[in-house]
């Protein structure tokens, strides 16, 4: 069994002030995002340079207001009404990918409002920028030592102990006798590394295949519609080794709340590909 390496949230403090590496990879998922918006606007002469740039400020406002909303609402609503302040405590970690889609569909929604471009233009543009940053994303979840998997037999190679579930393995253990002894020996069950999982599969596998889906012209919606199927069905699949938030209770079916966020995703995303007026929508 691997262990976690346990790295210190802050990269560098001085006085006051501390770097996370949350917010150092937030970070580089953004200029992942604004690198290859720049490259792709250059070789298409639909976009401008000053498009591009709206389109990232507005993504930004919309991934981090949707995203931390998302969190409160889909995963910790009882929490934060408690504590209605921590909500602004972004460097405490807590971003829902789900609701992030969703504030950067509705900064979207204005932005196309407010332009001559149409709102899937818009999104079959983003779509493919956004892969790099879910990685960089669960990198920042690993290095936290969040959002582990589930335990899993110590034979897998890549099985990881991670020191921020002692609790968790413990009460693990003390339920299901059989790990007793493995607990007591190593302080920590072996479970799957699942943010590494994610990092590839919703990452560099989500990456390959959206570029590779456009190299052909598609209609309006298309590569949209191939972001959501293959992003949905990556992360309920993902869900399955990822062990459940102990806040969150026991949901219709036993599915996590990720299954259940991802699965309108998929539909969407069916009938954004199956749409048989797409070839009708405006080009921009």
């Amino acid at each position: 069994m691997l262990t976690h390496p346990n790295i210190d949230h802050v990269v560098l403090q001085i006085g006051p002030l501390a770097l996370y590496w949350y917010g150092l990879t937030y970070t580089a998922a953004f200029l992942m995002f604004i690198s290859l918006g720049k490259r792709d606007a250059r070789s298409n002469p639909v976009w401008n340079q000053a498009m591009v740039e709206r389109i990232m400020l507005y993504g930004l406002f919309g991934v981090i207001l949707g995203g931390r909303f998302g969190w409160v609402l889909f995963y910790k609503w009882n929490f934060y009404m408690s504590h209605p302040f921590k909500i602004l405590a972004l460097w405490e970690g807590g971003m829902s990918f789900h609701g992030g889609l969703i504030g950067v569909l509705i900064a979207i929604s204005v932005l196309a409002y407010r332009t001559n471009y149409s709102f899937w233009k818009i999104t079959d543009f983003v779509a493919p920028l956004i892969p790099p940053g879910l990685a960089a994303g669960r990198i920042g979840n690993f290095i936290n030592g969040e959002l582990w998997g589930r335990v899993t037999t110590d034979s897998l190679p890549w099985a990881m102990g991670f020191p921020n579930a002692y609790s968790v393995d413990y009460s693990y253990a003390m339920s299901h006798p059989e790990w007793l002894s493995f607990f007591k020996l190593h302080h920590a069950l072996p479970r799957h590394p699942s943010q590494l999982y994610e990092c590839l599969l919703e990452g560099l596998l989500l990456f390959i295949v959206l570029h590779c889906y456009r190299k052909k012209p598609r209609n309006l919606g298309k590569i949209s519609g191939m972001f959501l199927v293959c992003y949905g069905a990556i992360r309920y699949g993902v869900e399955e080794f990822r062990a459940p938030d102990a806040f969150m209770p026991q949901l219709l079916w036993d599915l996590s709340m990720g299954q259940w966020l991802s699965i309108p995703m998929i539909l969407i995303g069916f009938m954004l590909l199956i749409n048989p007026f797409a070839k009708t929508a405006p080009s921009n």
